[in-house]
């Protein structure tokens, strides 16, 4: 049955075929024995990966050599390695359970592109889809955190995802293959094991098929997310703005809530964030919002967004003309054209410093250009955004805006640089 049933699931979601060759990740435990197992009667195939994470003592070599037997029994191609975990997870500030995500996955997609293997196939299950939506639920999401775990990520395959971990022992049991079991799996320190062993049997006391029911619920929705993120991104383009969210277009939206956490979430602001800003709309100009890569900023009409990394410089490329009868200057913001004669090469590219000062086409006299961003009304964000163009000390070209006054073009200039600056 449950053969059957996980090559329907493989079809219907088109996640690879008889083709492709496949890397499966075996931990040793019920559900990545079965995957194997099952991948390999559908007639695929498959090498296997297994990860040593020494976090359990004797029992992670106990699990390693298991997968080894297992793989010399069928005959199959298995590669391993063993990662100092506790070790990365301090150096990197990480839980453990991330890090043997992060190494786990690095690892797969490193062993993939050696062997040339289309996809990794890893033995997530229904309740661990059900596990996912409950812990997001819990913390706070969109309704994208509670489409649960997804089939498909970019190479990474989930073909047990339909079906029950009940029904991964019975499959196991009709092949007569044992399995080892992870004992960290059932200890209730970890968030995860507590749903798994406190809530879910406690909702299932109340309702035996809740869990059945969570999951067709997140299949719902993760087909109603299609059409939820095509208005999602149509509000986007109503209430973005260069600086950031326009307040006015944001409440006149059918949903301002949901949209303004769809535009922030992805930025670290959360759920109480979200809930302040939202209070803030109405209140006064200069309330500050902060995640660790934005800021954002409530203004008189719009929410400002600063993005707290530091910025990127303008790819700028430049060449030479000679001034003739067919030359014509460009009057486009995004180029500068410059008596080749004044300037001295090599030219470099910064940041707009404090004290910065320049003389502005058609001006005499030097001007600040803070000053200068002020007057034309330059918001927060295109200040740090700004780059200059200097020869030695001199700034030659207040970048995509104006040159300065001393590297003109006069009726004496015999040859022009002229420097564009091309947005990727």
């Amino acid at each position: 049955m449950l053969k059957e049933v996980v090559k329907t699931f493989i079809e219907e979601k088109s996640l690879f075929t008889k083709t492709d060759r496949l890397l499966v990740g075996v931990s040793g435990g019920a559900d990545s024995v079965a995957l194997l197992r099952v991948l390999l009667e559908l007639g695929y195939t498959c090498e296997v990966a297994h990860c040593n994470f020494h976090l359990r003592g004797e029992e992670s070599n106990r699990d390693e050599a298991f997968v080894r037997d297992l793989c010399q029994k069928l005959n199959i191609i298995a590669h391993f390695t063993s990662f100092q975990t506790e070790e990365y997870a301090s150096s990197h500030h990480i839980s453990i359970e991330m890090a043997a995500r992060q190494l786990r996955y690095d690892y797969f997609e490193r062993i993939s592109l050696m062997l040339n293997a289309k996809y990794v196939c890893v033995a997530h299950h229904r309740e661990d889809s059900v596990e996912t939506f409950l812990l997001n639920l819990m913390r706070g999401t969109g309704i994208q955190g509670l489409r649960g775990i997804q089939p498909q990520s970019a190479n990474v395959c989930r073909p047990l995802l339909c079906v029950s971990k009940d029904e991964i022992l019975e499959y196991l049991q009709s092949l007569g293959q044992d399995y080892v079991t992870d004992s960290t799996n059932l200890e209730t320190d970890a968030l995860r094991n507590k749903v798994r062993l406190e809530l879910l049997p406690l909702m299932e006391q109340i309702n035996p098929a809740a869990s059945e029911h969570i999951w067709a619920t997140s299949q719902r929705l993760d087909e109603a997310y299609t059409l939820y993120s095509q208005s999602i991104e149509e509000g986007r383009r109503r209430v973005l703005t260069p600086q950031g969210i326009s307040i006015q277009a944001l409440k006149q939206e059918p949903a301002p809530a949901t949209l303004l956490h769809e535009i922030l979430s992805p930025m670290g602001f959360n759920s109480a964030q979200e809930a302040d800003i939202m209070k803030a709309l109405d209140g006064q100009s200069g309330k500050l919002f902060q995640t660790a890569t934005n800021l954002l900023v409530k203004d008189r009409e719009m929410l400002l967004i600063y993005n707290l990394e530091e910025p990127q410089p303008p790819k700028l490329y430049s060449h030479k003309e000679k001034v003739n009868a067919n030359f014509e200057m460009s009057t486009d913001k995004k180029t500068a054209c410059l008596d080749a004669s004044k300037v001295t090469q090599p030219l470099s590219l910064r940041p707009v410093q404090p004290g910065d000062a320049f003389i502005p086409l058609g001006m005499k006299g030097h001007k600040l250009v803070s000053d200068y961003m002020t007057d034309n009304k330059f918001s927060l964000v295109q200040k740090r955004n700004q780059w200059v163009l200097c020869c030695g000390d001199n700034i030659v070209w207040l970048v995509g805006e104006r040159i300065d006054h001393r590297y003109r073009i006069t009726p004496e200039t015999e040859e022009v640089l002229v420097v564009s600056w091309v947005e990727e």
